[in-house]
């Protein structure tokens, strides 16, 4: 969609997100908590406009303190919030987070009555699908009405217009009755996908299989072309529907914090194949900008910009 007034516009959460200061204790034991904003498709949309992307973002916030807060750092970040609703009666959501490095991070959402559950057809009829080269969708869209139904027509509207649906399958288990109820509901939304991206436990509960590389071609058979995984510190693979998987190793850093990681690897990811970069070095960027995510506090506010990510790579023998 060469006429695009957009490059992404992501479509989903938003909230607070509230990160432990005292690193390494017990949640129970926790004093203090640093304030940032966060939520999947958010993250992204902050992701790709520090890459240098033409980001917008469709969620929607309460009319309360913390939706002033969510708007405020996402337009001082140059991410187009003119389609974001205010939601009366229904609260912005908000996220806290213990961190117990390297690999425990309990996480506890708030988010009963959230506003961007609420986000409706209508909401989407007023957003920039049909002007966006990528629209941006997520599994949490599904787990509750009307935000389920929008996010359904965002993708049918996405690709009767000509943009790219990439989703991110996006599983918090905390906002499912169970993995196979969050699976049936992820699955409707595969069909109008070109790429899927999710890390091993999101492939596992799409799918309801236990072996990665089995739950993938089960993914791709609803429709997507490609299926991302991210790995970790194994790295990501890309799994074309024709021909063979890219494997893009990761570049090994001293994990301080995992949340947000994967959302960096989607900004950097999309920022390459929007691009027209190869598979590998799509993915292989990716890796580099979740690398440098997990060495830092939280989410939203520590995606990298276009030059830190670029001069990462090349410092570790470029892509």
């Amino acid at each position: 969609m060469d006429d695009a007034t957009f490059d992404v516009l992501a479509v989903g959460r938003c909230g607070i997100d509230l990160y432990s200061n005292d690193v390494g204790v017990p949640f129970v034991e926790i004093r203090s908590f640093a304030a940032y904003v966060g939520g999947c498709p958010t993250n992204v949309s902050v992701g790709t406009r520090r890459l240098g992307l033409r980001s917008a973002l469709l969620t929607a916030v309460g009319d309360d303190p913390v939706g002033d807060f969510v708007l405020h750092f996402l337009r001082r970040e140059g991410v187009e919030t003119s389609f974001i609703p205010r939601k009366g009666g229904r609260r912005t959501g908000a996220v806290l987070l213990g961190i117990e490095p390297p690999d425990r991070f309990p996480l506890v959402f708030y988010r009963d009555n959230a506003a961007d559950l609420g986000l409706d057809l209508e909401d989407v009829l007023r957003a920039p699908v049909d002007r966006s080269r990528v629209v941006f969708l997520t599994g949490t869209g599904l787990c509750a009405e009307p935000s389920r139904s929008a996010t359904l027509f965002a993708a049918e509207r996405a690709v009767s217009s000509g943009a790219r649906v990439v989703v991110d399958l996006d599983y918090r288990a905390s906002l499912w009755p169970d993995s196979r109820t969050y699976g049936v509901n992820v699955r409707t939304l595969l069909p109008w996908a070109e790429v899927v991206v999710g890390n091993e436990e999101e492939l596992r509960a799409a799918t309801g299989e236990e072996d990665v590389e089995v739950a993938v071609r089960k993914l791709l058979a609803f429709g997507p072309r490609t299926v991302v995984a991210k790995l970790g510190a194994r790295g990501s693979v890309v799994f074309p529907r024709e021909g063979d998987p890219v494997e893009a190793p990761a570049f090994p850093v001293e994990v301080y914090n995992v949340l947000g990681a994967g959302d960096a690897f989607a900004s950097g990811f999309l920022y390459g194949w929007l691009r027209g970069w190869d598979w590998y070095r799509a993915a292989r960027f990716g890796n580099a900008c979740g690398a440098i995510v997990v060495t830092r506090h939280g989410c939203a506010n520590f995606m990298p910009y276009e030059q830190e990510a670029l001069a990462f790579v090349q410092a570790r023998g470029g892509l």
